[in-house]
């Protein structure tokens, strides 16, 4: 009998998911000579600490740790920062995020909202003096300056501490500079609000000013005593926060940046490298145009470099657009039904990849991370691999099956792959291609292996992962969980270890679970992501169904007994599945659900259907309720239990709170679960283990399943 410290639920939600310990967030020296990470302790161990790997003799080194750093004193983390990591849904500690100049010499990073710098090479940190809290310190690329932001300013200080100044401080308390505005953080992949000029003579700095924003109210129920906090929240329909963008002088001098930001408002890239001038890529509300820019940085004057237009939408891309050191345009197009690379005019990858992000540009070559397209002849259920493309063709650096991204600088690469038969991550360093170092990891292991198949399912070969018991012998029909997100940008069936592990304890509790990656996720071609347009509900439910009929042909499903689990997106699928299709699913968890589209976010919610003054019946068919109630329910009455955050800034409780009374106005059973001080991500040990507890009790009881043993 598994006891209850070292059960799956606990040991999941005290090791943050298996990724404690785990090294992360790798840079590279343009020499080669240094891989700086940041690691934890242990695998439960939630500080991470900076790290220097010297790739020559093998050994590493702390360069910063927290609790050396704050002497032993607890983290006071401000609101800004715990909002930053609720954005880049960081749930550890200690060093969080760093920044290094360009020669990876020095590190700068804040520590309990102190600015921090570290000597790479000696290995040693201290702490700057600075008006706090200090929020994303980033060097300048010579290390003679650091810059950050603290209190909506952005602040420019010598890398010794002498001289620290304000280059540009907020009108009022709704503008900041220097930081990404909730929907840059949230949506467009846009964690920061300034970059530094390769001269380090000066900065681009954002400023946004959420005055426009609607204000928004979070409180805590279960502390009436204590003030609602004011979250400026910009709703489907509303307005945006008005971002501007300036060049700004270690002098003090300012120009602003010109472009029509009438007509194209969102803010979504920024580069700037020694290869040429800044670029920008800027987006039209409807997501339907874009634009990449170069700026003038003396005069702030903009010229455009390429156009785009999509009749559905523009997908954004991680690392692009760039220049390559020869000044030709990087960038990622959907062109001829494929995902491709183009260098200046000309694309150099064709149908057979789906390019999903640029992790780096040389001389030479481009290295990207791609998935099979859908003209490839290997599917390659699940894999994600890396590649370096250049004129010549296409090389591909990782060889194994499984998930794999890199960094690379100076002939070395860190090359970070998960596989299926292995728990967790492997960093492999590479020289020339070839393996000379791995960084150790101190995650704990699971003491589990997933029994997953991954497989395609229905006409439309839906990627699917299929999970039995682990000890089951084939003899019974078992009952189903379906275990989706479903949405886009949210890729479950992955061919590695650790992604499955908690479909994987679900199954050993009796179940076949199922997850199936439908129209709308990402990494097979971009028709089938935007499949999902004006339709999102509709697509995403049919698809979990024809993946589950069609896989009962192969696996022992019971089809009279079919739940369906989901948080998020996920929350949302789940909840459209018991209440549409009912004659399919007899139960649903239902966590941190989107029920009424409205009230979410703008350049999410847009891009898939669009306005909601232009497009209202669109937003009532795809919503789960809306002001007259429950949205095209059947009948019978499913189960439903409703999980939510009560502290959720994303996913409001409201959106839970309308569902539950429209689900008691319609005379339907169900069971919510308010979870006090909880965001949108659960980091809470407690909580995370027992809402894994309190969803296999509900499920057992809303399908009849007679509890046995104890979970393991």
């Amino acid at each position: 009998m598994t006891t209850e410290a070292d059960s799956f639920p606990r040991r999941h939600a005290r090791t943050l998911r298996f990724t404690l310990g785990a090294p992360r967030s790798f840079s590279v020296a343009p020499d080669g000579s240094r891989v700086v990470f940041l690691r934890s302790g242990s695998g439960t161990d939630r500080a991470n600490s900076l790290w220097v790997l010297d790739t020559e003799g093998g050994g590493e080194r702390v360069a910063a740790d927290p609790r050396a750093l704050l002497g032993g004193a607890l983290e006071n983390l401000s609101a800004e920062e715990r909002a930053r990591r609720e954005r880049s849904r960081e749930g550890g500690a200690g060093i969080v995020g760093y920044a290094t100049d360009a020669a990876v010499e020095l590190a700068s990073f804040a520590l309990s909202g102190r600015l921090f710098t570290a000597e790479l090479r000696a290995g040693t940190a201290r702490e700057l003096p600075a008006p706090g809290p200090v929020i994303d310190p980033r060097p300048s690329p010579d290390g003679r300056h650091v810059a950050y932001v603290a209190r909506g300013a952005l602040r420019v200080t010598g890398a010794e501490g002498e001289d620290d100044r304000a280059l540009a401080t907020p009108e009022s308390e709704e503008v900041t500079y220097g930081l990404a505005e909730f929907i840059a953080a949230e949506e467009m992949g846009r964690s920061r609000g300034f970059w530094w000029s390769p001269e380090s003579d000066r900065l681009l700095v954002a400023r946004a000013d959420d005055t426009p924003v609607r204000r928004w109210w979070i409180s805590d129920p279960a502390h009436p005593d204590r003030e609602p906090s004011p979250v400026r929240y910009p709703a489907a329909g509303t307005p945006n926060a008005d971002v501007r963008l300036f060049v700004i002088g270690l002098d003090g001098t300012r120009t602003e940046v010109s472009w029509d930001r009438a007509r194209y408002p969102y803010l979504a890239h920024v580069h700037w490298s020694a290869a040429g001038a800044p670029l920008l890529l800027v987006q039209a509300r409807d997501q339907r145009a874009s634009l990449i820019l170069a700026v003038d940085a003396d005069t702030g004057a903009t010229r455009m470099v390429h156009a785009d237009e999509d009749p559905t939408w523009l997908e954004l891309f991680p690392g692009v657009p760039c220049w390559s050191p020869s000044g030709q345009l990087v960038r990622i197009a959907d062109e001829g039904g494929a995902r491709r690379l183009a260098v200046g005019e000309r694309p150099l990858t064709g149908p057979q990849l789906h390019i999903r992000a640029v992790l780096d540009v040389s001389d030479d070559d481009v290295l990207v991370s791609a998935s099979a397209g859908e003209e490839a002849a290997d599917p390659e259920i699940g894999e994600v691999h890396v590649y370096r493309v250049n004129e010549l063709g296409v090389e591909r650096l990782s060889q194994e099956p499984g998930v794999h991204s890199a960094v690379r600088a100076g002939g070395v690469t860190v090359l970070v792959s998960a596989t299926p038969d292995r728990p967790g991550s492997r960093a492999q360093v590479l020289r020339d291609g070839k393996p000379t170092a791995t960084v150790p990891s101190y995650a704990e292991d699971p003491g589990m292996s997933p029994r997953v198949t991954l497989t395609q399912g229905g006409a439309r070969r839906i990627p699917c992962a299929v999970l039995m018991p682990r000890d089951y012998a084939g003899d019974t029909l078992l009952p189903v969980l379906m275990d989706p997100y479903g949405g886009p940008h949210g890729q479950r069936v992955v061919a590695a270890h650790n992604p499955h592990l908690t479909s994987q304890w679900f199954a050993d509790q009796g179940f076949a679970v199922i997850v199936a990656d439908g129209r709308g996720t990402p990494g097979r071609s971009p028709a089938w992501e935007k499949s999902v347009r004006d339709d999102i509900a509709a697509v995403v439910v049919q698809d979990q169904v024809d993946a589950l009929q069609a896989l009962a042909a192969d696996f022992p499903l019971d089809l009279d007994r079919v739940a369906v689990r989901g948080w998020s997106f996920g929350g949302y699928l789940a909840a459209l599945a018991a209440l549409r299709r009912p004659d399919v699913f007899h139960a649903a968890v239902v966590g941190a659900p989107v029920t009424d589209l409205r009230l979410y976010d703008t350049h999410y919610q847009e891009r898939y259907i669009g306005h909601p003054d232009e497009q209202p019946d669109v937003y009532r068919r795809n919503s789960v309720i809306d002001d007259a109630g429950l949205v095209d329910a059947a009948e019978p009455h499913r189960p439903m239990m409703v999980i939510h955050g009560l502290a959720d800034d994303n996913v409001v409780v409201a959106h839970s709170l309308r569902l539950s009374s429209a689900l008691l106005a319609a005379g339907r059973p169900h069971e919510v679960l308010p979870l006090s001080g909880v965001t949108h991500m659960t980091p809470q040990e407690e909580v995370a283990e027992n809402l894994l507890r309190l969803q296999l009790d509900f499920l057992k009881r809303s399908l009849g399943i007679a509890n046995g043993d104890e979970p393991r």
